[in-house]
């Protein structure tokens, strides 16, 4: 019995010892890891809208300077459509001033800047007032203060923002004027007070006149 029994165990023992040497020489099989699918936005600029999917929309350039007036109508306070094409061809300076709401303080100084400036301005150049208000705003606006131009309502602010004045993606205009002379850009002012709105342009328009005289 007992040469039996130390029989079994040295048995048992041997096969342990061959069952850990195979496993020492068993291939390690590299975990298995499952990877999770990342969703991913397409990338568009940060002052351009996107879509619901959010793809990149397309949108025009802001004017820079030498640029064509773009081929747009704007109604005025009259209800009547207004060529930008056609005032550029009819006029050799077009002044362009924009306001970011009728009948407020800081608007009110600058469409009276350029009423009160209108008689030298005139000679040299035609004076359009524009903002986004609706056309009754504009003409209670017009009315109410004596403005001897036209101004230019641009509810989608569609010209605003082709000239960079938008203040926001959704909304607002940014105080500034622009001129244009032989239908191409050639001042742009953003982001000004009324007062310098009105005498900078009066003198720009005034160095106009004297460089045409000189042709």
């Amino acid at each position: 019995m007992g040469e039996a029994l130390r029989r079994s165990t040295r048995i048992a023992a041997s096969k342990r010892m061959l069952e850990d040497e195979e496993s020492k020489l068993a291939p390690i099989s590299p975990p298995v890891v499952l990877k999770k699918k990342i969703k991913t936005v397409p990338k568009h600029k940060a002052n351009e809208p996107a879509d619901k999917e959010g793809n990149k929309s397309s949108a025009a350039e802001d004017l820079e300077i030498g640029d064509p007036i773009p081929d747009l109508s704007l109604l005025n306070e009259d209800n009547d459509s207004i060529s930008l094409k056609k005032i550029a061809e009819d006029n050799r300076v077009v002044v362009f001033f924009v306001y970011p709401k009728a009948s407020t303080p800081g608007c009110t100084r600058q469409a009276c800047g350029f009423r009160d400036n209108y008689e030298d301005l005139k000679k040299y150049a035609a004076v359009f007032g524009l903002s986004a208000d609706s056309v009754t705003a504009q003409k209670k606006f017009q009315t109410k203060q004596n403005l001897p131009y036209h101004l230019l309502s641009d509810p989608k602010r569609e010209f605003i923002g082709l000239l960079g004045a938008k203040k926001t993606l959704l909304s607002g205009s940014i105080r500034s004027h622009f001129i244009f002379v032989d239908g191409k850009l050639r001042f742009k002012r953003v982001k000004i007070s009324p007062e310098v709105s009105v005498n900078d342009a009066k003198k720009e328009v005034l160095e106009l006149a004297e460089k045409f005289k000189e042709e």
